[in-house]
């Protein structure tokens, strides 16, 4: 996902989640737990999401190698909800708490440094931001240029040295926006399951970005947080570099519930979860891309040359989960809503509303849209319910007007799956496989983890809520929202859609 910054509009809903890190014994890894937290947004319309995910999509990092893409946007603004996701992390020692946007497609932690040009020093996330100081840390230390991490910084950004002998980075998106510093090495402080016992206030060396400059969106204090936190593949990502020390496994999951409350479930470590299908990814990508074969309609495969969502040039399938709605390339979107149309004809009236394919029906959308198959390489199948692709824009007498969510991009070849399709499914990213897998999953519950001991024996635990008492534990572990904030009842898509 790349580096997202969420227009910010109205109330704010926080939800912390504990999250857990599942490792083994020693050298085998530990279990980091975090802290995730959502904020919804009130006053957004289908094309302000589409606007939104645009600008998103402009800040894929730009990369020669495999283009950058730029989306046109068309439509008017409704009022709809969207929301934010992001997690706290501790840094440096003493350790200072930084509020970070959780970025699937990007690899490096980043945060605002003192001092800094741009940076905000507000958010309307009602949330406060600091400014980490590498020298206020006894346990900072700066990143030279002939330092071989400092070349693996240069696979994620324009890299350059500083008169100091400083590794310095820039990342320049595709809107327009940016940021540019220098690397540190410092302490990053988790809770961490070891065996069957949880050890708080555990930590490790990682290197990370130390912001000296903002510019563009990343300057608004509306939507300011104190950073982004990369979750790619690349060697200086946290999740690469926590896996080299044998903390974790290099695997992480997420699980982003779509309904009631929304929140959802953040695990660095091994899911045991029978039902996950896994498809490989497509290899030497600098995002998550997958091979999407074919797309069928309530079981007939529809008529879509495959090599549609191949990845080549611009072409490509992309898991986005920092994307809001869903994007299909032209050539498979247009079949797509005929097919659902021809589909339901017979029940629902079919309307345009603002450019966008509506349906009028006084009946419950689970009995009359069908079922809709995303089919992958390896024979992997990601099934939507009605509810998964489609949105509920306003009522009109006793009947509901429920719109197609997922988009058109036109002349792009990009397909790229957002939130809209990700959500109520726990999620892989299997880096160590080079796999992504998914499975239906109610995201309010727990979800199994495994850790192996210091004997070499692999025990598994119901993530959820954990408890600290300092001893070892032979009862199950769980991961489950532990703390509510309530600011705004309603999230993205999943609650009470207001008018068009």
């Amino acid at each position: 996902m790349p580096p997202a910054r969420i227009l910010v509009v109205g109330a704010a809903l926080f939800l912390s989640v504990a999250v857990g890190v599942v490792v083994g014994g020693e050298g085998e890894g530990k279990g980091l737990v975090l802290s995730l937290e959502r904020v919804s947004h009130e006053g957004m319309g289908l094309s302000q999401l589409r606007h939104r995910d645009r600008v998103r999509h402009g800040r894929f990092l730009q990369q020669q190698t495999f283009g950058v893409v730029d989306f046109p946007v068309q439509g008017t603004y409704d009022p709809y909800l969207v929301g934010l996701y992001f997690t706290r992390v501790k840094l440096g020692t003493p350790p200072k708490e930084f509020y970070v946007q959780i970025d699937t497609g990007s690899d490096v932690l980043w945060v605002s440094c003192n001092p800094c040009t741009g940076c905000p020093t507000s958010s309307g996330l009602q949330i406060e931001l600091e400014f980490f100081d590498p020298s206020s840390s006894s346990t900072a230390s700066m990143i030279s240029c002939n330092d071989q991490r400092c070349a693996l910084g240069a696979q994620s950004s324009d890299s350059g040295c500083s008169g100091q002998n400083q590794c310095g980075y820039t990342f320049q998106y595709g809107d327009g926006s940016g940021t540019s510093g220098y690397y540190v090495s410092d302490s990053i402080y988790f809770d961490s399951i070891v065996g069957n016992s949880l050890t708080s206030n555990s930590s490790a060396p990682v290197v990370f970005g130390c912001s000296t400059s903002q510019s563009g969106d990343l300057t608004k204090p509306d939507r300011a947080v104190d950073g982004i936190f990369g979750f790619g593949q690349q060697g200086l990502s946290v999740i690469s570099q926590l896996s080299s020390q044998g903390i974790t496994p290099n695997s992480f999951s997420h699980c982003l519930k779509g309904e009631n409350g929304g929140g959802g479930i953040l695990v660095l470590g091994q899911i045991v979860e029978p039902n996950i299908v896994y498809t490989p990814l497509v290899p030497s990508q600098p995002h998550y891309n997958v091979n999407l074969q074919s797309i069928s309609v309530n079981g007939q495969t529809l008529n879509i040359d495959s090599s549609v969502f191949a990845t080549s040039g611009n072409r490509g399938t992309i898991i986005d989960s920092g994307t809001t709605l869903a994007y299909f390339a032209e050539e498979a979107y247009d079949p797509f809503v005929t097919a659902i149309t021809q589909t339901v004809s017979q029940s629902v009236r079919p309307l345009l509303s603002k450019g966008n394919q509506c349906y009028l029906t006084t009946s419950s959308i689970s009995e009359i849209f069908p079922p809709v198959s995303l089919n992958f390489a390896g024979g992997a199948s990601m099934i939507l319910r009605p509810q998964d692709y489609l949105l509920q824009q306003n009522s009109v007498g006793g009947a509901a007007v429920w719109c197609i969510g997922i988009q058109k991009i036109q002349g792009q070849g990009i397909t790229i799956l957002g939130d809209l399709v990700l959500k109520d499914k726990i999620v892989v990213y299997d880096l160590a496989g080079q796999r992504i897998g998914w499975a239906n999953y109610d995201c309010s519950s727990s979800v199994n983890v495994s850790t192996t001991t210091n004997t070499g024996k692999t025990e598994f635990f119901n993530a959820g809520q954990v408890e600290n008492n300092g001893s070892p534990r032979n009862e199950l572990y769980k991961l489950i929202p532990i703390t509510i904030t309530t600011f705004l009842l309603h999230i993205p898509f999943f609650g009470i859609l207001p008018f068009l």
